[in-house]
């Protein structure tokens, strides 16, 4: 079994930053894609980033050249770098990563979700 352990949510003012992070723990044996996804009150769960095991990137139109996602593949840890926020950012931001465990069996995870609120 895979759990994904995000941290860094909060409360801020337009204008500021949060980083968050997202750690993967359990049986891994590799992890592909790990990504950003936010909900927002009464909308669907929308994508915000993705980066591959390489390094690949790839962004929501709304966020690019705010945000900036990372990972540390020794630590199987993403981590989501956000800059000059505005009040539409706010949202729970829930971690994703798929790969394949231990077992060889693919998986695909979801963070329990982290409150991010921009205050105008």
């Amino acid at each position: 079994q895979v759990q994904l352990v995000e941290s860094g949510g909060g409360l801020v003012q337009a204008g500021g930053s949060l980083r968050l992070a997202c750690a993967a723990s359990g049986s891994i044996f590799s992890i592909n894609a790990m990504g950003w996804f936010r909900q927002a009150p009464g909308n669907q769960r929308v994508l915000v980033a993705t980066i591959a095991v390489r390094g690949n990137t790839n962004y929501a139109d709304s966020v690019k050249g705010r945000f900036t996602i990372s990972r540390d593949n020794a630590k199987n840890t993403v981590y989501l770098q956000m800059n000059s926020l505005k009040p539409e950012d706010t949202a729970v931001y829930y971690c994703n990563a798929d790969g394949r465990t231990g077992w060889g069996i693919p998986f695909n995870a979801w963070g329990q979700g982290t409150q991010v609120t921009v205050s105008s």
